[in-house]
């Protein structure tokens, strides 16, 4: 489940909370009390890293990782 950020326009409270993608937003501000909050964009908390798909698929850079993937790939196909 993701994590929203929300913020009341009233009061300028700020608030985290674990939510099911198909729950409604939020409306009542904890602190005031007033039906002001509204949902914040914020970045994603993760980061690809590594030698997976995402460096060698997509960073589109040639060099090493391509190579040592494809490598390490037929070597463990052999054992």
């Amino acid at each position: 489940m993701p994590i929203y950020e929300y913020k009341c326009s009233a009061c300028d409270h700020r608030l985290e909370k674990l939510q099911r993608m198909s729950d409604d937003p939020l409306k009542d501000c904890p602190e005031c009390h007033q039906p002001a909050l509204s949902k914040l964009v914020s970045a994603a908390g993760f980061r690809l890293t590594g030698t997976g798909w995402y460096e060698t698929d997509f960073k589109g850079g040639k060099g090493k990782a391509k190579s040592e993937s494809s490598t390490t790939g037929s070597a463990s196909s052999d054992a």
